[in-house]
């Protein structure tokens, strides 16, 4: 989901191996249990939770999406509830978060990812989903949400494979676990981001929803390298406009905010406060987002009241930064979103009937309880609400 993730190899399977496995998973069973019917709820001693209702699959569906990703650990315990629909579990499996969030009726979702070269074969994307659908059972979860970001040429084979894969999970999980949700992350426009041209409106009609990732927008700096917003507001209303101009129906569309920031470190901070990076290709491009390090909303927020410049509103991006000199004798830039830049967005969201909104990640902010930091919170979370309130 995040920059930093992106860059970070991938374990990859050789394709023979892959293959191998696949076909070894499937001579293991008959070839038409994927078509059977769906397999009966977990007994109760399997169940996590003090009451094994909770280890039952949540069904229906909410008018409006709140989507959380969490990495791990416990801040869970301090989200907003009320809003929470759905939470994508990129942390280790913590069953006391998925006892909560079903106690809630909120879904927990696994993350799915796979090397794009395996999924050409047929074979390999059947056994592929029967591993995640025998995992999802296991943990008593409620769908999958596949996160692949991976680069893919218009009208190649993965091209193909890939928008097959997407129908072919989301079929399987429908079938197999009643209510399951299946979702695809995609980038924030759908012109070919970090050369990820995929089947949009194919992947869209063949899941539930798309999560529009709407942050790392710099990835690729094409005009002048200078530090500039995460998501900034007319660049990340354009590709929703992108989306929606393709016919995908707005209710197949999350928005996805950050709630983090990047810190860059100025070759020169300028007096009218423009930030010149250091030139890190990307993809083609000559500058990136790569020149900085990523910094949660936690961070942000402790440092930005002892910073040189204070919080400053930049109107045309619709963001705010600060600047702050380091310990490293050079001037920094730091851009984010804040709730007045979140809710800025909240409103296409409304106004355009997009099927929710989330965010990456909900571990991003400092749920210490400190007076402070719990109305900063508290804030954070009131942005995303659409007309004053999320149902």
């Amino acid at each position: 989901m995040s920059r930093e993730k992106k860059r970070r190899p991938r374990a990859r399977l050789p394709a023979l191996w892959g293959l191998a496995l696949a076909g070894a998973l499937l001579l293991s069973r008959p070839r038409s249990s994927l078509a059977a019917s769906p397999s009966p709820p977990a007994p109760a001693e399997s169940c996590p939770c003090e009451d094994p209702a909770l280890c039952r699959p949540v069904r229906g569906r909410r008018d409006f999406e709140v989507f959380v990703f969490d990495v791990g650990g416990k801040a869970w315990k301090s989200y907003d509830w009320s809003q929470v629909t759905t939470v994508a579990t990129f942390g280790k499996y913590d069953p006391e978060l998925l006892c909560f969030a079903h106690s809630k009726g909120s879904r927990v979702v696994l993350k799915g990812d796979v090397p794009l070269k395996n999924i050409i074969e047929p074979i390999f994307r059947e056994g592929w989903i029967e591993e995640q659908l025998k995992l999802a059972k296991k943990q008593h979860m409620d769908g999958i949400n596949i996160d692949i970001e991976q680069d893919v040429e218009e009208s190649s084979p993965e091209y193909y494979a890939l928008t097959a894969l997407v129908k072919e999970t989301t079929e399987a999980f429908h079938r197999e676990i009643e209510g399951s949700q299946v979702t695809f992350d995609v980038a924030w426009s759908p012109k070919c981001i970090d050369k990820r041209c995929y089947d949009y409106k194919g992947i869209a009609d063949s899941c539930d929803f798309l999560f529009v990732m709407s942050y790392d927008e710099q990835s690729q700096i094409w005009t002048e390298c200078i530090a500039a917003a995460n998501a900034p507001y007319n660049q990340t209303l354009m590709g929703y406009e992108s989306y929606l101009k393709m016919n995908i129906d707005p209710k197949k569309l999350v928005m996805g905010v950050p709630w983090y920031g990047y810190d860059y470190r100025c070759l020169n901070l300028s007096e009218d406060h423009v930030c010149t990076l250091p030139k890190v290709p990307f993809r083609g491009a000559p500058c990136s987002d790569a020149a900085g390090r990523q910094v949660t909303y936690k961070t942000i927020m402790h440092q930005v009241n002892s910073s040189i410049s204070g919080s400053q509103w930049n109107s045309q991006q619709q963001a705010p930064y600060y600047n702050y000199k380091g310990a490293d004798g050079y001037f920094h830039q730091v851009w984010y979103d804040n709730p007045k830049s979140i809710s800025l967005k909240a409103e296409f969201v409304r106004d355009h009937g997009l099927r929710g909104i989330g965010m990456w990640n909900g571990n991003c902010l400092d749920y210490s309880g400190d007076e402070v930091a719990k109305q900063q919170t508290e804030d954070m979370w009131n942005a995303l609400k659409v007309n004053g309130t999320n149902k």
